[in-house]
């Protein structure tokens, strides 16, 4: 076994299998733990995916949001121990690969239209009979 299948072989291992499809555009809400002291908690980071690079364990993601009035861009590694769970809150239709138009952009500049219909989840609905 050569040297590169070997450090492919363990990186294998510690890739995560519960990561949704998500793309660029799409508003998503990461769930990553903070260690403050000896306590370790949960905190969510909700924003628009402006980037996705990489591959394999050393992928990453690029997420912008702005919040009272403050503008924040935050990078996170998809498969740290540090990220916990990942859900997508909304699919955005964009075309382009990357979006760093939107930072710094205000009003309806910075707005990404929603992709309608995507993946919507139909609940059975039962018919009464009369």
């Amino acid at each position: 076994m050569g040297r590169l299948a070997l450090i492919e072989s363990i990186e294998q291992v510690q890739l995560k299998k519960d990561i949704p499809d998500f793309r660029i555009g799409d508003t998503i809400k990461v769930m990553f733990k903070i260690v403050e002291g000896d306590k370790e908690r949960q905190q969510a980071f909700s924003g628009l995916v402006i980037a996705r690079k990489g591959s394999g364990l050393s992928e990453n993601v690029v997420l912008y949001r702005t919040a009272y009035g403050s503008a924040m861009e935050r990078i996170f590694m998809l498969h740290s121990p540090r990220v916990g769970k990942i859900e997508v809150v909304r699919r955005g239709k964009v075309r382009r690969s990357k979006l760093y138009y939107v930072c710094g952009a205000t009003g309806k500049a910075s707005k990404i239209k929603e992709k309608i219909g995507a993946q919507i989840e139909e609940t059975p609905t039962e018919t009464v009979e009369a």
